[in-house]
């Protein structure tokens, strides 16, 4: 399974806001020799959570240059149907497929207006 890192330690309880729309931007380090294994199965979660209530859309974007991190950018309507379909089985038996030397950072923001 995946490491997960967090980006701020002073949100450990991001998914017991109830707020929405939120954004879930989870920024992945994958080793260059599992690239494609990791996308194989990202693909299948993605295909998952698509057909999840309150799924919004996703991206998932390539760093330049050589980079071995990944991004997923994904919106969802609100924090509780994110923390439902992160807490299926189904998902999670996906989840532990992910290889050990894959560190995932994933953190929930909300749009504020600028």
């Amino acid at each position: 399974m995946a490491k997960l890192q967090s980006l701020d330690a002073n949100t450990p309880a991001q998914f017991m806001a109830e707020t929405g729309p939120i954004v879930l931007a989870n920024t992945f380090f994958v080793p260059k020799a599992r690239t494609e294994e990791f996308l194989l199965l990202f693909r299948r979660q993605a295909d998952f959570m698509k057909a999840q209530p309150g799924f919004v859309s996703l991206q998932m974007h390539k760093g330049t240059a050589d980079s071995r991190l990944l991004m997923n950018v994904a919106v969802w309507e609100s924090t509780e149907a994110l923390a439902t379909a992160f807490g299926s089985p189904e998902f999670q038996r996906m989840a532990a497929e992910f290889p050990d030397d894959i560190v995932s950072y994933p953190h929930i923001f909300e749009q504020i207006d600028v």
